[in-house]
């Protein structure tokens, strides 16, 4: 199994619309994948690792998969689609990780 995370950092200035993000952008991502995705996490920051920082990202999400390849055969048909949505929820521009896990 694979994650995909892609991480919003924070940015003074920058915009994110978190419910939109919840609401409609991963229930969009979930049904164009189909059973290449296994389900996902939405994350908030709150807070950075000393006491009274800011967190470093406003928000990431974390995308399950059985397999890069069934991930990347499923996001290519619907890439442009999925890319022009992040426009109306946020002007930050992500940072994407793929992530093999050892364990959950």
């Amino acid at each position: 199994m694979i994650k995909v995370s892609v991480f919003y950092p924070a940015d003074s200035g920058k915009n994110f619309d978190h419910a939109y993000y919840r609401e409609s952008h991963m229930p969009m991502i979930r049904q164009r994948l189909g059973a290449a995705c296994l389900g996902y996490e939405i994350d908030k920051g709150l807070a950075g690792g000393a006491p009274g920082s800011a967190a470093p990202f406003v928000g990431m999400c974390h995308i399950f998969s059985p397999s890069l390849e069934a991930f990347q055969a499923a996001f290519a048909p619907h890439a442009a689609e999925i890319l022009a949505d992040v426009a109306h929820y946020t002007d930050i521009t992500p940072i994407m990780q793929f992530s093999e896990v050892i364990e959950r």
